[in-house]
């Protein structure tokens, strides 16, 4: 089964804030690791609550992101949404470490 998730980003960068986004890389990894599907939303402004509600309504599994406040942290938590937080990098090689399976809160890719 595919897992879908969910990249805030700036540029072509992991957004260093989840909250201050305004654009979305949702990524389909299958299986076997590889990356199957990747699209790109833009959100007419920056906002949490429109974050949350896009990781449940597109059913996200995961959400890798840069800095994030824990009351949405917590809430992504308790929906049962994987977080991985602290991460800063270009969306490709995070792409990269997420088909290898080793992406990790707090890497630093460079």
């Amino acid at each position: 089964m595919e897992q879908k998730i969910l990249i805030p980003l700036y540029l072509n960068q992991v957004a260093p804030r989840f909250d201050l986004a305004t654009e979305v890389s949702i990524v389909s990894i299958a299986e076997d690791g590889r990356s199957i599907e990747q699209k790109t939303v833009v959100l007419p402004r920056a906002s949490a609550e429109q974050l949350c509600h896009l990781v449940l309504l597109e059913k996200i599994g995961m959400v890798v992101c840069g800095g994030i406040e824990d009351e949405y942290y917590q809430y992504l938590k308790w929906k049962k949404v994987n977080v991985l937080d602290s991460v800063i990098g270009s969306i490709k090689d995070v792409i990269k470490r997420l088909e290898s399976g080793t992406l990790q809160s707090g890497d630093i890719i460079r």
